[in-house]
């Protein structure tokens, strides 16, 4: 399904397409892990709202990320559907397996724009992250499964401040040429503003052309939709956003993380673009979730949804 929609973003201008994160970054940054049966649920309820790729999980060690615990095997018990493309994150070729072994059609791999993330983070160089995940890159290619690229701290790295634009054009340039039919740009910390962004994407476009981009966006500073707005209007037409806000920052205590779908739904449409998806639908989806997690939605969107439904 993810090759529909690219093709859509590629033929109308006014298509964006959505990869709702929620189920994988937003879940695996919440305290709480949830039950697998949550998990499904949360899923289930996103299936109903249009939207048509949804990122499951991660297959990695439950030790490490024990809100991905078992992410093969919630993926084995969703329902397909030919119209909503699910995927899987696999570091590595270990995790690869794992989505292969139930049936797994696309895949993700990620690294980041800052050294010194990357080492934190995976304990390697970004050279070497590459090389990580060659055998992933190779193995998917043998078995006609696609690849999504995530980089990381595109704008500043929580380490090592600001990040040169033209070492994201680099990275994601090199995972495009390895095989990745996407690459997500991700703003890791929140801390971007609409002209930095403009600048990132400024040094990628001169190298990619848009279709292959998408933007990543935190809220942790508010900002997240006027990053938003600045992709568009540079002609990116994909953009990852997590259910009800789900996720936090690692580096700013307190702070939301990934923008809500509901919010990037709410300018999408305002602004005239096709997304594909039923509002009821997703504002049901987003107050399951929050009411399982016991907290309140950092969507402005859902809470006056909400609140304009029960006056």
């Amino acid at each position: 399904m993810s090759t529909v929609s690219n093709n859509l973003v590629r033929s109308n201008p006014n298509f964006v397409k959505i990869v709702e994160v929620g189920p994988r970054d937003g879940l695996q940054n919440e305290k709480t892990p949830l039950t697998l049966d949550d998990r499904r649920n949360l899923i289930l309820d996103l299936m109903k709202t249009g939207l048509k790729n949804i990122e499951v999980g991660s297959c990695v060690s439950a030790k490490w990320v024990p809100q991905m615990a078992d992410s093969d095997v919630l993926y084995s018990q969703l329902p397909q559907d030919p119209e909503i493309q699910f995927s899987l994150l696999t570091p590595n070729l270990k995790g690869f397996e794992s989505a292969l072994s139930v049936g797994c059609t696309e895949v993700a791999v990620f690294t980041a724009a800052s050294e010194s993330f990357t080492q934190k983070n995976i304990n390697c160089s970004i050279e070497e992250s590459f090389e990580k995940f060659a055998d992933v890159l190779q193995q998917a290619k043998q078995h006609d499964i696609k690849v999504r690229g995530y980089v990381s701290c595109i704008v500043d790295c929580p380490y090592e401040g600001a990040i040169d634009p033209q070492k994201v054009a680099e990275v994601t340039s090199k995972l495009i040429d390895l095989g990745c039919y996407e690459v997500s740009l991700g703003e890791t910390i929140g801390t971007a503003t609409p002209d930095r962004v403009a600048n990132v994407w400024n040094a990628c476009l001169e190298r990619i052309e848009p279709q292959f981009l998408a933007g990543h966006f935190h809220n942790t500073y508010g900002m997240a939709i006027a990053n938003i707005y600045q992709s568009l209007q540079q002609g990116i037409r994909i953009f990852d956003s997590s259910i009800a806000g789900l996720g936090g920052c690692p580096y700013a205590k307190g702070a939301s993380g990934n923008v809500s779908t509901e919010d990037l739904f709410y300018l999408l449409s305002k602004m005239g673009y096709e997304t594909g998806i039923d509002v009821n639908a997703l504002m049901q989806a987003s107050q399951n979730i929050s009411q399982i997690l016991q907290r309140q939605n950092p969507s402005n969107y859902a809470n006056a949804y909400w609140q304009t439904r029960c006056a």
